[in-house]
Protein backbone atom coordinates (compact mmCIF):
# COMPACT_ATOMS: atom_id res chain seq x y z
CA UNK A 1 0.00 0.00 0.00
CA UNK A 2 3.00 2.02 0.39
CA UNK A 3 4.12 1.72 -2.65
CA UNK A 4 0.90 2.96 -4.13
CA UNK A 5 1.04 5.54 -1.94
CA UNK A 6 4.49 6.95 -3.34
CA UNK A 7 3.48 5.73 -6.91
CA UNK A 8 5.99 3.34 -7.42
CA UNK A 9 3.17 0.95 -8.40
CA UNK A 10 0.42 1.14 -9.89
CA UNK A 11 -3.27 -0.16 -9.00
CA UNK A 12 -3.19 -2.99 -11.60
CA UNK A 13 -0.62 -4.33 -10.12
CA UNK A 14 -1.42 -3.98 -6.54
CA UNK A 15 -5.08 -5.91 -7.62
CA UNK A 16 -3.58 -8.76 -9.49
CA UNK A 17 -1.58 -9.39 -6.86
CA UNK A 18 -4.09 -9.20 -4.28
CA UNK A 19 -6.25 -11.46 -6.73
CA UNK A 20 -3.83 -13.83 -6.96
CA UNK A 21 -3.79 -14.81 -3.00
CA UNK A 22 -5.54 -17.26 -1.29
CA UNK A 23 -9.40 -16.33 0.28
CA UNK A 24 -7.82 -16.13 3.60
CA UNK A 25 -4.92 -14.04 3.02
CA UNK A 26 -4.91 -11.78 5.79
CA UNK A 27 -3.79 -8.78 3.36
CA UNK A 28 -6.87 -9.54 2.11
CA UNK A 29 -8.98 -9.30 4.54
CA UNK A 30 -7.36 -6.57 6.28
CA UNK A 31 -8.19 -3.90 2.98
CA UNK A 32 -11.82 -5.59 3.15
CA UNK A 33 -12.71 -4.23 6.62
CA UNK A 34 -10.98 -1.37 5.60
CA UNK A 35 -13.48 -1.17 2.86
CA UNK A 36 -16.43 -2.15 5.26
CA UNK A 37 -15.22 1.02 7.74
CA UNK A 38 -15.57 3.47 4.23
CA UNK A 39 -18.58 2.14 3.70
CA UNK A 40 -19.64 2.54 7.05
CA UNK A 41 -18.63 5.96 7.82
CA UNK A 42 -19.91 7.12 4.37
CA UNK A 43 -23.18 5.45 5.39
CA UNK A 44 -23.11 7.68 8.42
CA UNK A 45 -22.73 10.64 6.96
CA UNK A 46 -25.38 9.89 4.43
CA UNK A 47 -27.62 9.35 7.24
CA UNK A 48 -26.81 12.68 9.17
CA UNK A 49 -25.87 14.83 6.39
CA UNK A 50 -29.10 16.07 4.29
CA UNK A 51 -26.76 18.27 2.23
CA UNK A 52 -25.05 14.80 1.28
CA UNK A 53 -28.46 13.17 0.42
CA UNK A 54 -29.52 16.27 -1.97
CA UNK A 55 -25.89 15.91 -3.67
CA UNK A 56 -26.26 12.14 -4.25
CA UNK A 57 -30.02 12.47 -5.64
CA UNK A 58 -28.86 15.53 -7.78
CA UNK A 59 -26.86 13.60 -9.85
CA UNK A 60 -29.30 10.55 -10.00
CA UNK A 61 -31.21 12.59 -11.16
CA UNK A 62 -28.64 14.02 -13.81
CA UNK A 63 -27.98 10.72 -14.79
CA UNK A 64 -31.58 9.37 -15.01
CA UNK A 65 -32.14 13.06 -17.12
CA UNK A 66 -29.43 12.01 -19.56
CA UNK A 67 -30.73 8.41 -20.01
CA UNK A 68 -33.78 9.89 -20.99
CA UNK A 69 -32.45 12.17 -23.84
CA UNK A 70 -30.27 9.34 -24.75
CA UNK A 71 -33.54 7.17 -25.34
CA UNK A 72 -35.27 9.82 -27.08
CA UNK A 73 -32.63 10.27 -29.62
CA UNK A 74 -32.56 6.09 -29.96
CA UNK A 75 -35.61 5.82 -30.79
CA UNK A 76 -35.87 6.13 -34.32
CA UNK A 77 -38.07 4.67 -36.96
CA UNK A 78 -40.93 4.68 -34.18
CA UNK A 79 -38.68 2.17 -31.86
CA UNK A 80 -37.91 -0.33 -34.84
CA UNK A 81 -34.09 -0.49 -34.49
CA UNK A 82 -33.19 -2.82 -37.77
CA UNK A 83 -29.80 -4.22 -37.03
CA UNK A 84 -28.26 -6.66 -39.33
CA UNK A 85 -24.97 -7.13 -36.86
CA UNK A 86 -23.20 -6.81 -33.51
CA UNK A 87 -21.31 -3.74 -34.95
CA UNK A 88 -24.66 -2.46 -37.04
CA UNK A 89 -25.79 -1.95 -33.40
CA UNK A 90 -22.80 -0.82 -31.65
CA UNK A 91 -22.42 2.09 -34.36
CA UNK A 92 -25.79 3.30 -33.63
CA UNK A 93 -25.59 3.39 -29.82
CA UNK A 94 -22.48 5.41 -30.12
CA UNK A 95 -23.90 7.24 -32.55
CA UNK A 96 -27.04 8.38 -30.28
CA UNK A 97 -24.19 9.26 -27.14
CA UNK A 98 -22.97 11.14 -30.08
CA UNK A 99 -26.21 13.48 -30.70
CA UNK A 100 -27.03 13.35 -26.99
CA UNK A 101 -23.34 14.94 -25.94
CA UNK A 102 -24.10 17.47 -29.13
CA UNK A 103 -27.73 18.23 -27.83
CA UNK A 104 -26.18 19.33 -24.37
CA UNK A 105 -22.98 20.84 -25.96
CA UNK A 106 -25.36 23.36 -27.91
CA UNK A 107 -27.89 23.44 -24.62
CA UNK A 108 -24.88 24.61 -22.73
CA UNK A 109 -23.53 26.60 -25.02
CA UNK A 110 -26.62 28.79 -25.46
CA UNK A 111 -27.26 28.94 -21.43
CA UNK A 112 -23.44 30.12 -20.88
CA UNK A 113 -23.98 32.68 -23.86
CA UNK A 114 -27.13 34.13 -22.01
CA UNK A 115 -25.76 34.06 -18.36
CA UNK A 116 -23.16 36.17 -20.03
CA UNK A 117 -25.11 38.43 -21.07
CA UNK A 118 -27.67 38.46 -18.04
CA UNK A 119 -24.62 38.79 -15.93
CA UNK A 120 -23.26 41.90 -18.01
CA UNK A 121 -26.63 43.68 -17.81
CA UNK A 122 -26.78 43.19 -13.67
CA UNK A 123 -29.81 40.67 -13.90
CA UNK A 124 -28.27 38.96 -11.24
CA UNK A 125 -32.00 37.02 -10.28
CA UNK A 126 -32.46 35.96 -13.53
CA UNK A 127 -28.38 34.60 -13.61
CA UNK A 128 -28.74 33.27 -10.48
CA UNK A 129 -31.68 30.79 -11.62
CA UNK A 130 -29.99 29.97 -15.18
CA UNK A 131 -26.93 28.68 -13.42
CA UNK A 132 -29.64 25.68 -11.88
CA UNK A 133 -31.08 25.16 -15.73
CA UNK A 134 -30.20 21.72 -16.65
CA UNK A 135 -28.58 21.26 -19.95
CA UNK A 136 -30.22 17.81 -20.25
CA UNK A 137 -33.48 18.94 -22.19
CA UNK A 138 -34.83 18.29 -25.61
CA UNK A 139 -38.32 19.35 -26.09
CA UNK A 140 -36.58 21.97 -28.54
CA UNK A 141 -35.42 19.59 -30.89
CA UNK A 142 -37.16 17.26 -33.46
CA UNK A 143 -36.27 13.79 -33.11
CA UNK A 144 -38.22 12.59 -36.28
CA UNK A 145 -37.80 15.08 -38.64
CA UNK A 146 -36.06 14.54 -42.33
CA UNK A 147 -32.62 15.53 -42.43
CA UNK A 148 -30.51 16.10 -45.37
CA UNK A 149 -26.70 16.01 -44.92
CA UNK A 150 -26.05 16.47 -48.83
CA UNK A 151 -26.91 20.24 -48.86
CA UNK A 152 -24.84 23.18 -47.88
CA UNK A 153 -25.89 23.86 -44.30
CA UNK A 154 -27.14 27.39 -43.45
CA UNK A 155 -25.24 27.95 -40.02
CA UNK A 156 -27.51 28.83 -37.05
CA UNK A 157 -26.47 32.40 -35.62
CA UNK A 158 -25.99 31.97 -32.06
CA UNK A 159 -25.54 35.34 -31.31
CA UNK A 160 -29.00 36.16 -32.76
CA UNK A 161 -30.56 33.56 -31.17
CA UNK A 162 -29.09 34.39 -27.67
CA UNK A 163 -29.91 38.20 -28.45
CA UNK A 164 -33.92 36.85 -28.98
CA UNK A 165 -33.84 34.74 -25.57
CA UNK A 166 -31.77 37.41 -23.96
CA UNK A 167 -34.73 40.18 -25.08
CA UNK A 168 -37.48 37.65 -23.19
CA UNK A 169 -38.44 37.09 -19.57
CA UNK A 170 -37.47 33.99 -18.24
CA UNK A 171 -40.08 31.55 -17.16
CA UNK A 172 -39.07 28.66 -15.21
CA UNK A 173 -41.75 25.63 -14.37
CA UNK A 174 -41.36 23.82 -11.25
CA UNK A 175 -39.98 20.77 -12.97
CA UNK A 176 -36.24 22.84 -13.93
Amino acid sequence: MLSLALKTTTQYVIVSKLSSYARRNRTKRALWEYDNIIRSIYLLDFIDLLTLRRNVQRALNRGESYNQLRRAVSYANFGKLRFKSEHDQNIWNECSRLITNCIIYYNISLLSRLLEIKQQQGDLGVAERLMHISPVAWQHVNFHGRYEFTKIPTSIDLDVLIAQLASRPLVLDHSD
